[in-house]
């Protein structure tokens, strides 16, 4: 348990600058148990602290750690270029804590994203040492067929690529649809095999990292939600 003044309370969880967060309280903006504090100096126990601002309920943490149902035509970047970056679609006091998504969805492809401002856990999470678990349902240009399934499981052989890479699991669930779990996350990795397969992405959607499944998060397309640690245990392979 560590005790901060109102104002490094603030600023550190992304309301701006020491200097505004000042301001806030002294304009009366930030209320604890229902009552208006107006000294910035004071020092409170961050551990379980629930506080309201802009007229919203905020509780204060050390880190943030998100997942994001991302819709289409969003990019994964702070400095997106032809498309809204994905931080557009979080409150913007998550901008100023540096939140950050944990590697990368193309700006078509949509489904369950992961956004944190802790650095080692974004490290650990994009690490493909780890082997972490991602599910996809991919919509295929051409029929699913039994010799898709069975070369994308034995392995294709990726442009630039040292050795094959093969999917964990393989399933076809309608006509020119699949879903397909892969541990390596490499660029364009669903796309790339699909189309050495003899086959082509028509659209792709992520449903579930680890044993966290976006439908248990009940997320429509662009809302988020914070984790619980029991649903971040449920990122860790073989949890």
């Amino acid at each position: 348990m560590s005790k901060l003044s109102l104002d490094r309370i603030l600023q550190s969880q992304g309301f701006g600058t020491r200097k505004y967060c000042r301001e806030l309280v002294e304009d009366g903006e930030l209320s604890i148990n229902g009552e208006i504090v107006r000294s910035y100096k004071q020092a409170w126990e961050t551990d379980g602290l629930r506080f309201r601002i802009f007229d919203e309920d905020w509780e204060y943490r050390e880190h943030v750690y998100i997942v994001l149902n991302k819709p289409a035509n969003f990019e994964c970047s702070r400095k997106p270029s032809h498309h809204p970056g994905v931080l557009t679609l979080l409150p913007e006091q998550f901008s100023w804590r540096d939140v950050q998504p944990v590697g990368r969805l193309d700006h078509d492809t949509t489904g369950m994203l992961l956004m944190s401002d802790d650095g080692p856990f974004i490290h650990a999470q994009s690490s493909p040492k780890r082997h972490v678990p991602k599910l996809y349902l991919a919509t295929t240009a051409e029929p699913v067929t039994p010799e898709l399934v069975n070369a994308l499981l034995a392995g294709v052989q990726l442009h630039d690529e040292p050795a094959p890479l093969a999917a964990q699991v393989c399933r076809k669930t309608a006509e020119y649809q699949l879903e397909i779990v892969l541990e390596q996350g490499k660029y364009h990795q669903v796309k790339r095999m699909l189309a050495a397969a003899g086959n082509h992405c028509a659209a792709l959607q992520r449903t579930a990292i680890g044993q966290l499944t976006l439908e248990s998060l009940g997320l429509e397309e662009g809302e988020w939600c914070f984790l619980s640690p029991d649903q971040l245990a449920l990122l860790v392979p073989g949890s």
